[in-house]
């Protein structure tokens, strides 16, 4: 067993951001945290598959271009190599669960 706290560990852009609770052998997870008027950034992935679940707040989600709004409690799967880009356009923090699968950390193609 492996066992983390996520307040032990730090957010990529210091107080928000992806922040990656469990890295490989299998898959990646995390949490991503966005402050109003930040984007996770639009990507996608050549073999590996993404979920998101909706923490805290509201979103802007985009999958293939096609807008969605998403909010605490839904959950969304993406199948490679769907583009999409999440947006805080709210005026209060989105927290968000992420897992991919499988772990292939250089996976990620940036638009």
């Amino acid at each position: 067993m492996e066992k983390v706290r996520e307040s032990e560990k730090e957010y990529r852009g210091g107080d928000s951001g992806v922040k990656y609770l469990f890295r490989g052998p299998t898959i990646d997870w995390g949490v991503i945290l966005l402050l109003p008027g930040q984007r996770l950034g639009e990507h996608y992935h050549n073999e590996v598959e993404e979920t998101f679940y909706i923490l805290e707040g509201e979103a802007s989600f985009y999958a293939d271009d096609v807008p969605h709004h998403l909010a605490a409690g839904d959950a969304v799967r993406l199948e490679a190599p769907e583009r999409h880009e999440v947006v805080n356009e709210g005026d209060q923090a989105l927290k968000i669960v992420f897992i991919k699968c499988p772990y292939l950390p250089k996976d990620k193609v940036t638009v």
